[in-house]
């Protein structure tokens, strides 16, 4: 990307699982800054986001807990706000907490073998979706909605440098 965009601070843990050989601050860090040029609602560094890089029992886990879904599922986002308070929050001077994005390792992995994609590749694609729902984005919830996320992702993903996770 030729300028700096302004993204969410993000409060990254990692689970030893993921391993060190990707930096994967730097990468949340790109993802993040994606995102922020194709959603400008969350182009301010006031916006907090936590993001944990889990092993697949935690996400289980909060999957069974939260979404009565007991198996691990690739990312799982927890908004803080509601999307009308996303679009007020970026006029605030202060602290603004987004929500939280987990991954699961495995299933990431998984997933990324079985799309002929790196780790990283998808790895930043599940960032990029999971920041677009605490933006207020959903893909559940209709066509139409479903077919705006995918097209954002599109474009975050391409200033990534990174292919077209739908084609």
């Amino acid at each position: 990307m030729s300028s700096p965009i302004c993204f969410p601070d993000l409060d990254i843990d990692i689970d030893p699982v993921w391993g060190e050989a990707i930096d994967w601050e730097a990468l949340a860090a790109a993802a993040a800054e994606a995102t922020a040029a194709v959603a400008p609602e969350i182009a301010h560094g006031t916006m907090l986001v936590s993001l944990v890089l889990a092993d697949d029992d935690e996400v289980r886990a909060l999957n069974r807990q939260w979404r009565a879904k007991d198996q691990p599922t690739n990312v799982l986002s927890f908004p803080m706000l509601s999307r009308e308070e996303v679009l007020r929050a970026g006029a605030q001077t202060g602290p603004a907490m987004l929500g939280d994005v987990i991954l699961a390792h495995g299933v990431c992995v998984r997933e990324a073998a079985e799309k002929g994609v790196t780790e990283a590749a998808h790895a930043s694609h599940l960032i990029v979706h999971g920041l677009l729902h605490l933006a207020g984005y959903d893909h559940e919830t209709g066509e139409r909605e479903a077919e705006e996320m995918e097209a954002l992702e599109r474009k975050a993903l391409a200033l990534l440098g990174l292919a077209d996770p739908y084609a």
